[in-house]
């Protein structure tokens, strides 16, 4: 289970509050007061309700005060809140946050997967790669050298919460900060597992036996080359703990 942020970064809170100015109406205040154990402060606010009911422009900051406010006031309400409002706000969609570096964020409504509730976890890295047994001894490399730097390590076949493997993929690589894939096979999954990463604004990593399996549309990405065998995994792992301590120092 991956751990949820105390709290939103700044930009972060303002994409909520985007969200909430479009989608919310008096009563999804109301609902969101409930869920928080603040429905007096939303109910007893002087110009929240009222400037959203008449279109007042300091309706924003006073929307923006609140989602603050419901945080300052107990920081485990903005896992309710993020879930809360990616569910209520249909015209907003979904509130899709990767760690932020400063970068403009997308908001976007999948159609084929439900987005989890959990937030992004810092400490977890996800393989995307075939389930096969030839393939075991990589993943258990892949494994050493992300947990030497204490990072988690998992797959989707760690797991098994949702009827349909996509959806268990999907959320793992929403939930992971960094997503290793290997193209080694050219398998069609990965590649699909990939554009997903890189939509959701992962950290990937691209590693391979052979050049050729990389797609043409990803060679100028830096990949990690390896062999199957004693010396080429004990080489992968350098190059992974190279790689996963760089990334680690933006955490």
């Amino acid at each position: 289970m991956s751990e949820i942020p105390e709290r939103p970064t700044g930009k972060q809170l303002v994409a909520l509050k985007n969200q909430v100015v479009q989608g919310f109406n008096e009563s999804n205040w109301r609902e969101l007061g409930v869920l928080t154990e603040m429905l007096d402060v939303v109910s007893g606010h002087s110009r929240l309700l009222q400037s959203l009911s008449w279109g007042d422009e300091d309706y924003e900051g006073h929307a923006l005060q609140m989602l603050k406010d419901m945080i300052d006031a107990r920081p485990e309400n903005y896992a309710l809140m993020l879930d809360y409002i990616s569910r209520n706000c249909p015209d907003g969609g979904e509130f899709i946050s990767s760690f932020d570096d400063g970068a403009r964020r997308i908001v976007f409504s999948p159609s084929v997967f439900s987005v989890p509730s959990q937030t992004p976890d810092p400490n977890l890295i996800s393989v995307m790669m075939p389930f096969t047994p030839e393939l075991s001894p990589v993943y258990d490399t892949i494994k050493a050298a992300a947990e030497a730097l204490g990072f988690h390590c998992l797959r989707a076949d760690d797991i098994w919460n949702e009827s349909t493997v996509i959806q268990d993929v999907f959320s793992l690589i929403f939930r992971s900060y960094i997503v290793i894939c290997d193209f080694s096979g050219r398998n069609p999954n990965v590649f699909y597992e990939a554009g997903i990463a890189h939509t959701l604004g992962k950290h990937v990593v691209p590693i391979t036996q052979s050049a050729g399996d990389i797609p043409f549309d990803l060679r100028h990405h830096r990949y990690a080359p390896y062999l199957n065998n004693n010396e080429g995994r004990a080489q992968l792992q350098g190059e992974l703990s190279r790689r996963l301590e760089n990334l680690s120092l933006k955490r």
